[in-house]
């Protein structure tokens, strides 16, 4: 009965969090949408560019960053570097030297999120956005951006990150087309569960100095919804970077955020306070989907221990069995059809698992390095 309850109980927590809930919330945002107020709007911004040794990206991020289609004078770009070693410093000051809209803010060597804080802390513009460097922003991303702002329901607002088509052999561009599909749903029909680092702005008022241990992709959306405030997404603010180019490239990066995400989950501070749709929503989304490893591992283990009940435990134990072997052959880029696919949902997948492992054991890293390819 145990091992029936967990077979079940997993496969359909499984089933959910990857179809069921966008489905759901399709289904919501076409039956209950909450639209967003937008208007073309010109408030002060100051776009904050954190940035750790960069030397190689800072230069044209910059470039891109001064040809935004926004007004000079309501526009201020702050690279915060944290405690970079290379040149990235002394490129930044160049460029300030030649345009007053750039300016360099020096942080010790605390992470991103310390480093956003300060540079929010010595800013007065009306509005705050984000980026990373190894992005580029569309001409008219930040004027998008902001539009969504002239809501007062608003607090928080992302754009669309388009992953450029690496050489190799990673299909995060497959992956995150989905995901920024049950985005829009859930903007559609109420708030965002998690934004992204390369595009999004925060309202001065809305912004929370939070733990820096904490960062802002899976953090301010539910604490906007905690303090009264909607995070919408907008796919019309368009960011681009470039993808890993192996999916083991990838797994480092998926492992710190995990990481990050599950102090959110674990410590309860995403729980509190918020609306009943809000809380399946986090829990549809990123407790279970976060906990797809898991749930895996007991889907497999409870499968082995029913195969003797019947033809449906041996025909899922051999789907398993199946999913696995499709993922071997994703690795050794046999030329088998959905072999690349199987192989990134098992790396992501083991990811999860292995994010709550390192959180137990070693916490929430405040700091992390980048991850190879993406510069």
């Amino acid at each position: 009965m145990i091992a029936k309850a967990l077979f079940w109980g997993s496969l359909g927590a499984l089933a959910w969090t990857h179809a069921g809930y966008a489905a759901a919330m399709g289904l919501l945002a076409r039956v209950r949408p909450r639209p967003v107020a937008r208007a073309e709007i010109e408030p002060s911004v100051a776009l904050v560019v954190s940035a750790h040794d960069e030397e190689g990206v800072i230069g044209r991020r910059l470039e891109n960053l001064l040809e935004l289609d926004y007004p000079r004078e309501q526009l201020e770009i702050v690279v915060a570097s944290d405690g970079s070693t290379d040149r990235t410093d002394e490129i930044v000051e160049e460029v300030a030297a030649l345009d007053s809209r750039v300016r360099l803010l020096r942080c010790p060597r605390e992470g991103k999120v310390a480093a956003q804080h300060r540079a929010v802390r010595e800013t007065e513009s009306d509005v705050l956005a984000f980026t990373d460097a190894n992005t580029e922003w569309a001409p008219d991303a930040l004027r998008i951006l902001v539009r969504n702002l002239a809501d007062p329901e608003v607090g928080y607002v992302c754009g669309q990150l388009r992953l450029q088509s690496p050489d190799g052999a990673n299909l995060e561009g497959l992956y995150w087309r989905y995901e920024v599909w049950v985005r829009e749903q859930e903007s559609r029909a109420s708030s965002i569960t998690a934004g992204n680092g390369a595009i999004y702005a925060v309202r001065r008022g809305a912004y929370v100095e939070d733990d820096p241990k904490f960062g802002h992709d899976f953090g301010f959306p539910y604490l906007m919804e905690q303090n009264g405030l909607r995070a919408v997404y907008d796919p019309d603010a368009v960011a681009v970077e470039k993808a890993a180019s192996e999916p083991e490239d990838e797994y480092g990066r998926k492992v710190r955020m995990n990481s990050r995400s599950w102090g959110h989950i674990v410590t309860g501070r995403v729980f509190r306070r918020t609306r009943p749709l809000y809380l399946v929503e986090l829990i549809s989304h990123r407790v279970l989907r976060y906990a797809s490893g898991l749930l895996h591992v007991v889907l497999l283990v409870s499968n082995v221990a029913l195969l003797g009940q019947g033809l449906v435990y041996r025909l899922a134990f051999g789907l398993q069995l199946g999913g696995l072997g499709l993922a071997a052959a994703g690795k050794a880029r046999l030329p088998i059809p959905g072999a690349g696919l199987a192989y990134y949902y098992f790396v992501v997948t083991k990811a999860t698992a292995a994010g709550l492992v390192r959180y137990l054991r070693f916490g929430t890293p405040q700091t992390w390095e980048k991850a190879k390819g993406t510069r």
